[in-house]
Order: C-alpha cells, then sequence, then structure tokens
C-alpha cells in the first residue's frame, strides 16, 4: 500500500473519531448548564473535549451555557468542565461521557449547578438526580 493510501486512512480514521460541534438543533446531543446558585453568584466555566475547546464563560445567576454535537461512531465522546465560583475552586465534572449518559440522558444532558453540587436531569425517570458534590 502506498504512503498516500496509508496516510488518507490515518486522516479519515482520525476524522471519524472525533465529536463534531454543531449549532443545528437536528443532532444527536444537547448539553446545557445552569447557574442555579443563587444570591447574584456568579459561575466560571470552561468546557472541552479532547478535540474541541468551549472557551471560557461566566454564567450569571439563572443563566445557562449549552452545545450541540454528534457523538463519535467508537461511542468514547467525552466533554468536561472546570467551574469555580465563590466558595469551590476548580471542580472538574463530565458534562457527556457516552458510556455514562448514552442512555441516561438519551438526546440532552441538562445540569444544574446549585450551592449543594451539581444536579443532572435524568431523561429515562424525568427526574433531577444529585450526582457531584462540593469538595469539603
Amino acid at each position: 500500500m502506498s504512503n498516500a493510501v496509508v496516510v488518507l486512512l490515518l486522516v479519515l480514521i482520525s476524522l471519524w473519531n472525533q465529536p463534531v460541534l454543531s449549532q443545528n438543533q437536528d443532532q444527536n446531543q444537547h448539553v446545557s448548564i445552569t447557574n442555579r446558585l443563587g444570591n447574584g453568584k456568579s459561575l466560571s466555566l470552561h468546557c472541552q473535549s479532547k478535540d474541541n475547546d468551549l472557551g471560557q464563560h461566566n454564567l450569571a445567576d439563572g443563566t445557562e451555557f449549552a452545545w450541540d454535537f454528534s457523538v463519535n461512531a467508537w461511542g468514547t465522546t467525552l466533554f468536561y468542565c472546570d467551574l469555580e465560583w465563590e466558595g469551590v475552586q476548580q471542580y472538574h465534572f463530565d458534562a457527556y461521557a457516552f458510556d455514562r449518559d448514552y442512555v441516561r440522558c438519551q438526546t440532552q444532558c441538562l445540569w444544574l449547578i446549585s450551592t449543594e453540587g451539581i444536579y443532572g436531569l435524568n431523561g429515562q425517570t424525568g427526574f433531577w438526580e444529585y450526582i457531584y458534590h462540593w469538595p469539603n
């Protein structure tokens, strides 16, 4: 096999493995993170995957940050976020992990950031679940 064919195959495999960001509402997944800290507290948020950096965002109390994407063909899509707010320094959590969320979230992963911790909506039960707690 020639070097050009090998390189082309490697590029195609690499592209196949990456999550695809999209503004199109017909995509596979929607993730939303809402600041519910209360008392006017702002939330600093930085989310990314291995291939996509969604940037730093400051969310006022009651506002949200959201994005849409398609999961990769291998089922390894992972988006993670670092949070920071008054009283909590650099908390890391997985906003979308295919192996955890493909059933729980179905087509949307909704998160509420509160003073108690992080709640995620279970798409199967319709209930908010307490998933992450703040460190002591």
